[in-house]
Formats: structure tokens, sequence, C-alpha cells
């Protein structure tokens, strides 16, 4: 078993910390014969790459990612594609004055009590810059998902209270913020911004949505396709919470208002997010993405050494404020590799689709 690994049959597993020399991944479980686009997997990496705009951290990293393996003349070859990111753009002595202390809302005090060490430079490990290497794999994903014309794409639903009325995915893709509703983004942004000034943070909601999965991917009980995106996001920094479907409101209504009725053209609704008993029931899967604020903020915090004496927590260094914004790019990226999975698990499960592979 592998702690630093996702997936069944697609699998990732991931290595580097966000000060070290490089990042990367494996990716294993790609079938063979998959045209494999080196410009695509790039556009999906700038898409989260840092120090776009003033709405995310300055540090600039290129986030060229570079194929050492798995792929010849452009095709996969049903070997693991090893991909590695160097990091250019360290500033380590900005950490200096906190490898003795832990940062509030950081993993620094449970890595430090779990191992006895910690890479204490931008988090280590547990910086999302790690999260690179997820959407380097995804990219992998979406080009097999587009095989069987499945989509996925995601947007900043929220800022703080901020919520989105009018949906437009389209719309996103062109905003700094990602923002879905081109009504809502500049009180969003304006958010922001109002918490980078007062040297704070602020959190947000990611919104996910796939489209054209067919009926019938996931697994009875534990893997269950919402039990597996929950999983997935959860793996996600500083992610707290997760909806899928009419989520939490579920828990207010009653079974009349939830069910979904169902006519020979399909459901009449989409309460459930598309999932029902863990499996995918044909519509559209929809899930929400809770956001903390990022831990990282300039204003003096109480906090204790690792000799448990109590100290001031004063930090440098570059932070998003708003780790919504890009986690959105990264929660889209881990829902594909879920689809993938899911898609290549559900290909096992009759003994027709077996013996239609053999020609039997």
């Amino acid at each position: 078993m592998s702690f630093n690994s996702f997936g069944n049959i697609f699998n990732i597993t991931t290595f580097g910390e966000s000060h070290g020399k490089a990042i990367g991944c494996i990716v294993d479980g790609v079938p063979a014969g998959l045209k494999i686009d080196e410009e695509f997997i790039q556009s999906e990496l700038n898409r989260r790459k840092p120090g776009k705009s003033e709405y995310e951290t300055p540090r600039k990293e290129d986030d060229r990612v570079n194929i050492l393996s798995g792929v010849f003349k452009g095709i996969s070859t049903g070997t693991p594609i090893a991909l590695v990111i160097e990091n250019r753009s360290q500033k380590s002595k900005d950490y200096s004055n906190i490898k003795d202390l832990f940062r509030p809302g950081h993993a620094d005090i449970t890595y430090h009590y779990k191992y006895g060490i910690r890479d204490y430079r931008g988090g280590g490990r547990s910086s999302a810059r790690e999260t690179a290497t997820r959407v380097a794999a995804s990219a992998i994903a979406k080009l097999l998902l587009k095989e069987v014309g499945i989509d996925v794409k995601s947007g900043i639903y929220a800022i703080g209270d901020i919520e989105a009325k009018d949906i437009d995915f389209e719309y996103a893709k062109g905003s700094l913020i990602y923002a879905l509703d081109k009504d809502k983004e500049e009180e969003q942004k304006n958010a922001i911004q109002k918490a980078r000034l007062s040297h704070d943070s602020i959190g947000g909601v990611a919104l996910v949505k796939l489209s054209s999965v067919p009926i019938g991917l996931g697994e009875p009980i534990y893997e269950k396709f919402d039990a597996s995106l929950a999983n997935a996001m959860m793996s996600i920094n500083g992610v707290k919470a997760i909806e899928i479907g009419d989520g939490f409101n579920s828990s207010k209504i009653r079974g009349s208002q939830n069910n979904d009725e169902i006519t020979k053209n399909g459901f009449l609704s989409n309460h459930s997010g598309g999932i029902l008993g863990g499996i995918s029931n044909g519509d559209e899967i929809v899930l929400k993405v809770y956001f903390k604020p990022t831990p990282s903020i300039f204003k003096k915090q109480k906090s204790i050494d690792i000799n448990a004496e109590e100290t001031i927590c004063e930090l440098k260094g570059r932070h998003d404020p708003c780790i919504a914004i890009r986690g959105s790019v990264v929660a889209e990226a881990m829902a594909a590799l879920v689809c993938a999975d899911m898609l290549l698990l559900n290909m096992t499960r009759r003994v027709e689709s077996i013996k239609k592979v053999y020609e039997c």
C-alpha cells in the first residue's frame, strides 16, 4: 500500500516538495494507443500555475512539464508515464524565521509530531505545490475521457459569502478568478483584494461538473463514485467539505422534494447530482468543493515552537489570498482522475465486455 498514490487502475503516485529540486508523478494504467497531446497537458498546467494575477501568490513558476517515459512518437505505450516539473522560484530564506515554530492553520504541527522532522520551506510535502503534478496527470485522464465524450469543467461558485447565481462555465475560462457568474465577478474580486490588503485571506467554493458520463460507473459499497470523489477532493490542500448534488440542503427537505422523478426521456431533476447508490445514473455529475481561507496570512498570531514554548508567528513569503481560485483547477483535475479510474474499472463488470475484447 502506498500513501502517496491515488486510483485503482488509472493510478498516480506523486513525489516532491515545495522547495525541493522538482515535483513529479508516475501515471500508471494508461491504455496503450492514447494520443498524448503535450500542448494540452501544458495548457492545463498553465491554468493552475502561480503568479498569473494579483489574485494569486506572486511566486512565478513556469511549470514546464517533462515527460520521461511511457510515450513513444506521441502515443502512450501502456507503460508508466513519468512526469517531472522543476521548481525554479524557491525563496527558502523567507521561511527561516519559522523553522522552529508552528504556523496556525498549517500542517506544521501534525507533520512534526508524526514524523519527528519536517521540511519547513513552504510546507514541504504538505504544500499545495504538489497539486501541479495531479493537474498534469489529470490532463492525460482528460485525453482518455475525451475518447468517450466525457467532459469535465470547473469554476468559482463563491468567494466568502458572495455566491454565483447564473452559472456560465465558458465565461469562467476567461476570468482571472475563474468566476462562473459575470455579474458577481467584480464583487468577488473586491472581496479577495480586501482580504489581501488587510494582510488576511478568504475562503471560497469551486463548482465541478462532469457531463456525458455513461450510466454504470462506480463500484458497490467501498468504491462508490461519490465516495471516491469525496476522497479525492478531501485530499486537496485546504478543502474542508464537499457537496454532491443538493448536498447539505438534502437534509432539510422531504423525500418527495429530493427524489428525481423518472420518465422515458430521463430524470426530471438532478437533486442527486448524477449519482445513485454510488453509481452514475447518466445525468450530469455536479459537486461543490469548499476551500478554507489560506492559513498563510501576514497578521501576527499566537503559536508555540518545537519546544512547546509560546511565541508569536509572523510570516514572510508569497501566498495566495484565496486558495480556492487555483484550487478549482485542482478539484476539476481530481474529478477527471476519479472518472477515468471508474471508466476502466467498469470495463470488467460484464462477461460480454470481456468476450468482446477477446473476440470470443
